[in-house]
């Protein structure tokens, strides 16, 4: 008996007929069922259920499941149903993966379940409490199945929503900011997180509730958080979060922070206090979670206008803008604010202790009218180590920061430190180079430099680094141009040892070794 190879016109006739007898492959539902409360399902989510014959759910090991209770009404007697009862339900397991590798293998095997059933023509309808894809389980079985059978994800009521919704309070209103946070994220980051943003809810209470307590106390929030429990079902509970006793918490809690627009209480009270800011080179991207915190808090800002410009506006805070030229009067005026018990922030760009504003508020402090007044110095990140990394590491070694501003300080003290810092082969940081009114100091301080420094010398440029019209270059200090330079610019002058390496893009890259010979 001889076999031939079969024509492309019988094998496709084989396949048709092949596949004929075959049944559909079934159809996924990923059903959203809400926060707790049946009547907040969908009409989609019934007849979602409805359509179904198979209907899976997530359960832990007593075998019971909130989102079947939810769907109880809904569910019948033919109906398949398909528990996916959870391995594990803390991050601590005997697998040989741990607590991650149960859950991926879990996750395969719930997903080959269904796919039998979607294989064999069937619609199954995952059951999610909230929304499937809000930290819900069914997007481990979407990622899975989604991509070889037709799936249709309905959305259901968060607890977020559910939460805001039981409190009678806004979550966020204007242009604030909500953030999403899960309780299992380390303390610190929480803390930072909170710091940041105008509102907040944190996810996955229960063990993690001390952690995050205690972050939303560092971040200056606890007072405005409030504390929702089952949001919706029996045995709700809500109240101020600090008020809450931890041995009583379970999962499914959140901690809300919510909107401060109208909120009078969620305003930090107490005396008065001087926050005295650093906003980093340019934009809100370089403010800190603590200096956004500040900001934030304060009923008063005051600082020179460019850099209040940088500051996002909060609705009911008062703007005191001015020329940069009356430090020392800004200060005071901040200082008397608080006084009276205003909780003041002082704006500075960069870094406030760095030729900024942290040294004028803290000489008009130290007068005998303000010595109760509270002052805090914020870091920000200041030019030198901005323009240092948009050139490379040119800062790697020592160096030395000198303003050529002499305007609080004579040209004769500038030009002793520029020698001395050229004389030890330090690299020089030089803040303040020129305005309209100083056109000269650049061209004196390069002339001073060239005679203890090599022409070579690379000399990074760098203006309005992160800003929309930032320039950086590298040049030689005897190629220094002083018509280019001006308040916005600052120069980073090169040791003995800094190097420029070109990189395949044409760009010039500053370095200085961190050994000395």
């Amino acid at each position: 008996m001889s076999t031939t190879a079969a024509t492309p016109a019988a094998t496709e006739t084989e396949a048709a007929a092949a596949g004929a007898g075959a049944p559909a492959k079934g159809r996924l539902y990923g059903v959203g069922l809400g926060p707790g409360d049946p009547s907040l399902m969908t009409l989609r989510a019934v007849e979602a259920i409805g359509e179904a014959d198979v209907v899976a759910y997530h359960s832990a090991r007593h075998g019971r499941s909130i989102a079947r209770s939810i769907a109880a009404r809904h569910l019948r007697a033919d109906h398949i149903e398909e528990p996916l009862v959870y391995p594990v339900t803390t991050e601590t397991s005997d697998h040989p993966g741990g607590y991650q590798g149960a859950m991926e293998e879990f996750y395969e095997a719930s997903a080959a379940r269904l796919a039998a059933h979607l294989d064999a023509g069937r619609t199954v309808a995952v059951l999610a409490e909230g929304d499937p894809l809000f930290y819900g389980s069914y997007m481990h079985m979407h990622k899975r199945l989604a991509d070889r059978y037709e799936a249709e994800v309905i959305p259901g009521v968060t607890s977020v929503s559910a939460a805001a919704a039981r409190l009678g309070t806004p979550l966020v209103e204007g242009e604030e900011v909500l953030t999403v946070l899960p309780g299992t994220l380390p303390e610190e980051e929480l803390a930072a997180r909170l710091a940041a943003t105008d509102s907040a809810v944190v996810m996955k209470l229960g063990r993690t509730f001390p952690a995050v307590r205690r972050a939303l106390e560092t971040s200056g929030r606890l007072a405005e958080a409030r504390y929702v429990e089952r949001a919706t079902m029996e045995g709700e509970r809500t109240g101020l979060l600090a008020e809450t006793d931890p041995d009583t918490v379970p999962y499914f809690s959140v901690a809300v922070v919510p909107s401060r627009v109208g909120n009078p209480g969620s305003i930090p009270s107490g005396p008065g206090e001087v926050a005295v800011v650093g906003t980093g080179p340019a934009g809100p991207l370089w403010l800190t979670p603590e200096t956004r915190r500040a900001l934030s808090d304060a009923e008063v800002l005051i600082g020179y206008t460019t850099y209040l410009d940088r500051v996002p506006a909060r609705p009911g805070q008062i703007r005191h803008g001015s020329d940069n030229k009356v430090e020392a009067e800004r200060a005071e005026f901040a200082l008397d604010l608080a006084r009276r018990g205003q909780r003041v922030a002082v704006v500075s760009g960069g870094d406030p202790g760095v030729f900024a504003m942290a040294t004028a508020v803290l000489e008009a402090a130290a007068q005998d009218a303000y010595k109760d007044v509270p002052v805090r110095v914020l870091p920000g990140v200041t030019a030198a180590n901005a323009a240092a990394a948009a050139a490379g590491a040119p800062l790697g070694h020592d160096y030395a920061t000198v303003s050529l501003s002499d305007r609080l300080k004579p040209w004769e003290v500038i030009a002793e430190r520029l020698r001395a810092a050229a004389a030890a082969d330090l690299v020089l940081a030089l803040y303040n180079p020129g305005s309209r009114s100083r056109t000269w100091q650049v061209a004196k301080a390069r002339d001073l430099l060239l005679e203890l420094r090599s022409p070579q010398t690379p000399v990074v440029v760098a203006r309005d680094v992160g800003g929309p019209e930032q320039s950086v270059r590298v040049v030689t200090l005897e190629a220094l141009e002083p018509s280019e330079v001006d308040m916005r610019t600052i120069l980073l002058i090169g040791s003995s040892q800094t190097q420029v390496t070109e990189r395949p893009d044409g760009t010039s890259v500053a370095w200085t070794p961190r050994r000395y010979p």
